[in-house]
């Protein structure tokens, strides 16, 4: 089930009936049998899946907290990384693993067929074994103390709302929040469903509409001109940013109407002026879950200079290749580590540089800074987006040497425009107050616009536009990671 279509409208509204009339203890069961419920219809065998993540990790955890034994914690906790870790490589990576060494193969002057597997990726699967490994980590490192109620960790593991696409929770934030009874509040639905409503807006409106203007770009059916892959590669970036964090927002909005609060995921990315300051803002669930389960127990930054930028180097590279089993990801993992490493050696001359002597100058200088890193994020989204370096490389060349404006490129620049227009006012919005939720704190008249302008948006664009969002249920673009 997708959040934005009507079947998961009706799975929500009666989990969420009998959510406001059950206890405590029954409204975890039931959020249980729900969250497998909801998992399970994409394809039940991925269920099985999901249980034996959880039943292993619920034994080790437990074993690692009750001795005190060294060895033995370290034993559950290598048993423990060591299975989820072979669950996800099986699934995800087994035939990319293959079909690589089979090229090496190939290279060295020999002729190996190995086999392949049909294997369907579990949705998900990288959420949910990332949440569930850390949580035995916390235990392994003392950070956090294991529930021995087994109900309760599979409720943790496979909470519907983030299930499927995060954000990865940490258990010292979300297990004391399943365990303890929560207090709804008025407040807190208002903020459910605005959140739902804003992600909604986000995903049909915004990422499904560009993604059709995407998408033909990119397939190069018609070749590439500089001028409309420079566009479409702009509307990927909003395509993704929208699809992500429409998903994000609507995972939240629905845990805020359950009581549960879970973290944001984005904090306006596209207003980041270098690369750290970018990961501080995208995917923070999991940017942070690479620096506190791999940067750092690496050396993070404490071992000189070099190691720093080998760290750096091997975090981003496994942060690429989580995202999929594929060349095209690794190498975009690798640019991003090469741009956290140059900003990390630019910074000493960076900060001797005079900062602007007036506010406004300062103000134009941050807009020119982000202008700027807006197009190095773009280029990594291009190598995101393409199907193979090759790709990457003749889309580049017609950016530089076959740029011409034409009528199809002005066109594709105006819907662009017509489609985020109101996404940038808001979020100007929020970075001026630097509140994410600035929305919910305007007089009900405003609200009121707020709700009439997206309303009218989907109407006009549902009878008079070029692209529509009838053929709702797009899937989201990180089901796939």
């Amino acid at each position: 089930m997708l959040f934005n279509t009507p079947q998961f409208a009706v799975f929500f509204v009666i989990v969420y009936i009998l959510y406001l009339v059950l206890s405590h203890k029954l409204q975890n069961r039931m959020l249980l049998v729900a969250s497998y419920v909801f998992y399970g219809a994409w394809d039940w065998r991925f269920l099985s899946i999901l249980i034996i993540s959880t039943l292993m990790d619920y034994v080790c955890s437990l074993k690692i907290y009750g001795s005190d034994n060294p060895r033995v914690r370290k034993i559950f906790l290598v048993i423990s990384l060591s299975g989820s870790l072979t669950i996800l490589g099986f699934f995800k990576y087994f035939n990319f693993f293959v079909e690589s060494f089979e090229a090496l193969l190939l290279h060295c002057g020999l002729h190996v067929t190995a086999p392949l597997l049909h294997v369907i990726l579990p949705v998900g699967i990288s959420f949910y074994t990332f949440q569930s490994m850390s949580y035995v980590l916390d235990v392994y490192r003392k950070q956090a103390v294991p529930t021995k109620n087994l109900l309760d960790f599979a409720l943790y593991v496979s909470f519907f709302p983030q299930l499927v696409a995060g954000p990865i929770e940490r258990a010292r934030h979300l297990l004391p929040q399943i365990l303890l009874p929560r207090n709804l509040s008025l407040d807190m639905f208002y903020e459910g469903c605005y959140l739902i409503f804003w992600g909604l807006f986000e995903k049909m409106f915004i990422a499904d509409n560009l993604a059709k203007i995407v998408e033909p770009v990119f397939s190069g059916r018609n070749g590439y001109n500089g001028s409309e892959v420079l566009l479409a590669l702009y509307a990927f970036a909003f395509q993704i940013f929208c699809d992500f964090d429409g998903y994000s927002n609507m995972a939240r909005g629905l845990a805020r109407l359950l009581g549960v609060d879970i973290i944001f995921n984005f904090k306006l990315p596209y207003f980041a002026t270098n690369p750290r300051e970018f990961w501080h803002r995208w995917h923070i669930s999991l940017s942070t879950w690479l620096r506190d389960y791999l940067y750092i127990p690496l050396g993070g930054s404490r071992r000189g200079e070099a190691v720093t930028c080998m760290n750096l180097a091997i975090t981003m590279f496994i942060g690429g290749l989580w995202h999929g089993a594929g060349w095209i990801f690794v190498f975009w993992g690798m640019y991003q580590g090469l741009l956290l490493i140059l900003h990390r050696l630019a910074v000493p001359v960076l900060e001797k540089m005079p900062p602007p002597r007036h506010a406004l100058a300062e103000k134009a200088w941050f807009g020119v800074r982000v202008i700027l890193f807006f197009q190095v994020t773009c280029l990594g989204w291009l190598i995101f987006r393409a199907k193979s370096m090759t790709q990457v490389w003749q889309m580049l060349r017609s950016i530089f040497f076959n740029f011409h404006i034409t009528p199809e490129a002005v066109s594709i620049f105006q819907n662009i425009a017509y489609f985020t227009f109101f996404l940038l006012f808001i979020q100007v919005l929020q970075g001026i107050k630097d509140d994410i939720l600035i929305v919910m704190k305007w007089p009900k008249y405003a609200k009121a616009v707020f709700v009439l302008i997206i309303v009218g948006l989907f109407i006009h664009n549902m009878f008079y536009g070029k692209y529509t969002w009838l053929d709702s249920g797009e899937q989201f673009i990180y089901f796939q990671f």
